[in-house]
């Protein structure tokens, strides 16, 4: 299965069905509320479908999977538990909307790690994926503390931390494009390596394939 695709196809519907939505109430009717909710669902799911498609990517490129697969199934259950709370506001309290802004949190830090776990960089830039992962987690798990438990103070150092967190996160984020054309130029036995290595896992699942369709058309007929 094609994630990159899936995503794609389910980005394009709910941008295109955003568009009519939007035409069609202000040409021919009133902006309610039940065109708003419809409005932010189909918003909701373009956010959804763009961190699928993050994840999805570096699913097909690098062949990780505990990354993109934890930051899809994220994305999927985040985007349910915001379209639960556009829909049932009235019904939902507040553990409801503690988990759905802990599985938007998270689903957004998988799809950036994803990201940035796209390029290819050469060993004297890998510092700034893994300095990257690390300011995520760090940051997560202090928004996450004072989310759930909400810490009385008066000391702005998380405040301060915080913020010297999203500046490095941002500032690996812009960087890392230039890191990625830095590293392209560089070729070496390693890489190499890796690169036969994955066109061998490649052939062995073709031949596989092969194998099994002639072994099904040699097959006794009824």
């Amino acid at each position: 299965m094609d994630l990159r695709k899936l995503f794609l196809y389910i980005l394009i519907a709910s941008v295109a069905t955003c568009a009519l939505l939007g035409i069609g109430v202000l040409l021919f009717g009133e902006f309610g509320e039940f065109e708003s909710k419809v409005l932010a669902t189909t918003f909701t799911i373009t956010c959804t479908s763009i961190l699928g498609l993050a994840c999805g990517a570096y699913f097909e490129a690098k062949g990780a999977r505990h990354l993109p697969f934890t930051g899809i199934a994220l994305s999927i259950a985040a985007g349910m538990m915001v379209i639960g709370v556009i829909w049932f506001h009235e019904r939902t309290g507040y553990i409801y909307a503690k988990s759905t802004v802990t599985a938007t949190m998270l689903a957004a830090t998988c799809g950036l790690l994803s990201l940035i776990s796209l390029a290819d960089l050469d060993r004297k830039f890998i510092w700034s994926r893994n300095l990257a992962f690390a300011a995520s987690i760090v940051l997560d798990g202090i928004l996450l503390w004072l989310l759930w438990f909400q810490p009385e103070g008066d000391s702005d150092v998380v405040t301060r931390t915080i913020g010297v967190l999203s500046i490095i996160i941002a500032s690996i984020t812009v960087v890392t494009p230039v890191f990625h054309k830095l590293s392209s130029g560089e070729t070496n036995a390693a890489k190499i390596d890796a690169e036969i290595a994955k066109l061998k896992d490649r052939i062995a699942v073709l031949e596989a394939k092969k194998a099994e369709l002639e072994s099904t058309a040699d097959g006794p007929a009824d």
